[in-house]
């Protein structure tokens, strides 16, 4: 029986469900409501979603300097009350009938943020929190509340959109960004030792430094990119796959999409077994194998078009990359100093986020030249090279969790 993890660490979790839940909530609710009020088209919609996921790449590296040198419960408090106000502003949008298709996306752009604020403080405040031999359990609990909120947020907010109108949906998403603001108000962060100043960009540059010379962190990294790149290939090819060549309607891709929130949530569940069953280094190298199932499973629809088939696919993209996510997050907590464990996790969080418009960009180039088809081949390609990444590596070869970083 594990001892209960710390009430500061319940109050993170709780903080968490409730933040990734208005984000989902709200990514779901800003396009439909573009289309359904403002008549927005595919180009307005691009430009949506660009903007929400500029500030990964633009701030992730700023945001994450400034939690290994600000207290990052601070740090969450600040970007949640953004996120809030952004979604309070929305709705005083729609209440006063001044909504357009440039002020979403310039509070889409501004909730972002907050989200990005909160995603590289988050995992550098849990190993001040919880003791280093229950890391993994709390990154799945992390992990599961994430999960839940992907796999519910969207059909919850396309739902109140659809029965209630834009404003219900707003009002949700800004209550449960206050209730995170609220939970975080009760953590209390342990205190860490002053560092005396250095220029910003030097500090970034040792964070990068750090993980390229390190054997175990750079494959990870790596491992990541690939991995991002492979699926955004898929997914800029899967919709008009579904509906041309295995005759899905609307509400069935649908269904097969979602096969894939409640793969994150079985994952999540799993994973605790799965490092108490495995040595630690194959535990984190179960995900991308997994994804390379998954990829094989969707090419497989190629000779047997099946949506059943496909639905399986994305629950095992759910269920596998879920576990590397807690376990190599994880091992990142471990071998990072804790003055670095801000810079490094906003590194992960900017190739990963830089690498999809890269294969969502290669997918679109490759299915417009040789079709859908050639995407999914394209695609299991990339799992497999992910896959040979991390296997190659040293990861594999642990037993545990290396000895914790000075």
């Amino acid at each position: 029986m594990h001892a209960p993890l710390p009430r500061s660490f319940a109050a993170l979790t709780g903080a968490n469900l409730a933040a990734q839940s208005a984000e989902q909530l709200s990514l779901a609710a800003v396009p439909l409501v573009a289309v359904l009020v403002l008549g927005a088209g595919p180009g307005q919609i691009g430009l949506l979603a660009a903007l929400q996921t500029l500030p990964f790449l633009l701030l992730s590296l700023p945001l994450g300097w400034m939690a290994d040198r600000l207290p990052r419960r601070r740090l969450m408090v600040a970007a949640e009350v953004l996120r809030a106000l952004s979604l309070l502003a929305l709705l005083a949008a729609v209440l006063l009938d001044r909504l357009s298709v440039e002020g979403l996306a310039l509070l889409g752009f501004l909730g972002a943020v907050g989200t990005v604020g909160f995603s590289v403080a988050a995992p550098a405040l849990v190993p001040a929190l919880v003791p280093r031999d229950a890391l993994a359990r709390a990154n799945g609990r992390l992990e599961l509340a994430r999960s839940a909120a992907f796999a519910g947020g969207p059909a919850l907010g396309g739902a109140l959109v659809a029965w209630a109108g834009a404003p219900a949906a707003f009002v949700l998403a800004a209550v449960l960004s206050l209730a995170a603001v609220a939970l975080l108000l009760r953590l209390v962060e342990p205190a860490r030792p002053a560092r005396p100043p250095r220029h910003p960009l030097r500090e970034v540059q040792d964070g990068a430094s750090f993980v390229w010379r390190d054997p175990l962190l750079r494959p990870m990294l790596l491992t990541g990119a690939a991995w991002n790149i492979a699926w955004f290939v898929l997914q800029a090819a899967y919709v008009p796959y579904a509906v041309r060549v295995l005759g899905l309607g609307a509400d069935a891709v649908g269904l097969t999409l979602g096969a894939f929130g409640a793969g994150m949530v079985v994952g999540a569940l799993l994973a605790p077994r799965v490092v108490a069953a495995l040595p630690f280094g194959r535990a984190i190298q179960l995900g991308p194998l997994v994804s390379v199932l998954a990829a094989a499973t969707m090419v497989a629809t190629l000779f047997v078009p099946s949506g059943v088939l496909a639905a399986s696919a994305f629950f095992l993209f759910g269920a596998g990359p879920i576990v590397w996510t807690i376990t190599s997050t994880t091992l990142r907590q471990s071998l990072t100093p804790a003055a670095m464990l801000g810079r490094v996790g906003a590194l992960f969080l900017t190739v990963n986020t830089g690498a999809r418009p890269v294969g969502a960009a290669l997918g679109g180039l490759v299915g417009a030249g040789w079709g859908e088809a050639a995407c999914l081949w394209l695609a299991l390609a990339g799992f497999v090279l992910q896959a040979l990444l991390i296997l190659g590596s040293q990861v594999g070869g642990l037993r545990r969790l290396p000895a914790a970083a000075g």
